[in-house]
């Protein structure tokens, strides 16, 4: 593609929210090491290189056994602040004007860490990012699937104290084999103390499970959902309902579910009127933040400026954040649309 692309540099640098992004998932090398001195930790790799070259996974499970040794380095308040801000820098510079971000309270507490610990440090991170760069941010607390309902019921607990700093709850880690029915309970409670829901479902799971996200857990939004190609009827009630999705092209392709990105089911769901939002998962290990992503997906299917405009609306649309401030961004971006060639 040519260097000085318009509707590339559109998608690029247009007002945009991030709504798939797990925070733990954002350590890079560098600031993993800079970490494990800091905390005196032996870390089982020899240096930033040795690191990434493990970064080749087979599949989720690969990945997650990666993710949650590397999550070991974070034990501070000022560990998780610097982690945020990290991220946020990365996320200003690719047009991220508000994002809800993923954060696994399993992780830390079964190492020992307060979960208390883990939201000061991240909203610190957070409060640095707004007054630097005015991105907005909300924390959507995760629960491992891997784990039993009765785990899940104990992080709540250990939550609720801090409700009012909480924007929401999902459910990520090992699809397979972990349907959300067995969170049906949990998600009933969490939709009792006035917080939306999302789960991961349909990425390496059936669309059986994005039909248990729906109708069991009732979730604001689907997580990854690629899945729902296989299912016309699905991909019917998904537009119809303009449920969103959170779609992680790279993250698909790194874990293959796609053998190659102009394999993917994009174009399908976006054909079919489903309102597809595109995010970067785990941006440290996947091969990128949201910049990067846009750019392989633009490589891909070469979409009309059009095409990114929705997308990028879908994400201000599809975000938990107030009704001015959607409006403002997404006058924003109206305006920068229309100075897009034609």
């Amino acid at each position: 593609m040519a260097a000085n692309n318009p509707v590339l540099d559109f998608a690029l640098s247009c007002p945009k929210a991030e709504l798939h992004m797990h925070i733990e998932g954002s350590l890079e090398p560098e600031l993993a090491f800079a970490l494990a001195r800091r905390n005196g930790i032996a870390f089982p790799y020899a240096d930033t290189e040795a690191l990434r070259a493990a970064y080749n996974f087979g599949d989720l499970q690969s990945f997650l056994d990666l993710y949650y040794a590397c999550a070991d380095v974070l034990r501070t308040e000022a560990d998780f602040r610097d982690l945020m801000l990290a991220y946020l820098v990365r996320a200003h510079a690719d047009g991220i004007v508000h994002t809800e971000i993923f954060f696994d309270p399993q992780t830390h507490t079964a190492r020992g860490i307060a979960f208390e610990t883990v939201l000061n440090g991240l909203e610190a991170g957070a409060a640095e990012g707004l007054a630097r760069f005015g991105i907005s941010s909300e924390l959507i607390v995760c629960f491992l699937r891997h784990l039993s309902e009765e785990d899940g019921f104990a992080t709540l607990a250990q939550v609720e104290p801090f409700i009012d700093r909480i924007h929401g709850f999902g459910l990520d880690s090992s699809e397979q084999g972990h349907p959300p029915a067995k969170f049906e309970r949990l998600f009933a409670r969490c939709r009792a103390l006035g917080r939306p829901v999302v789960a991961h479902a349909g990425e390496e799971g059936p669309p059986a499970y994005i039909y248990e996200a729906l109708d069991l857990l009732k979730v604001s939004r689907i997580d990854h959902g690629v899945r729902a190609s296989e299912d016309p009827a699905l991909m019917q009630r998904l537009a119809q309902e303009q449920m969103p999705l959170t779609v992680c092209p790279l993250s698909n392709v790194r874990l293959c579910v796609f053998e190659q990105m102009e394999l993917h089911t994009l174009p399908k769901l976006i054909e079919a009127g489903v309102k597809v939002t595109l995010n970067s998962d785990d941006p440290a290990y996947f091969g990128g933040y949201l910049g990067d992503n846009i750019r392989a997906v633009q490589a891909a299917f070469n979409w009309d400026a059009q095409t990114w405009y929705k997308l990028a609306r879908n994400s201000l649309e599809a975000s938990f954040a107030s009704a001015a401030k959607k409006s403002d961004w997404i006058a924003r971006l109206d305006a920068q649309f229309a100075l897009v060639p034609v």
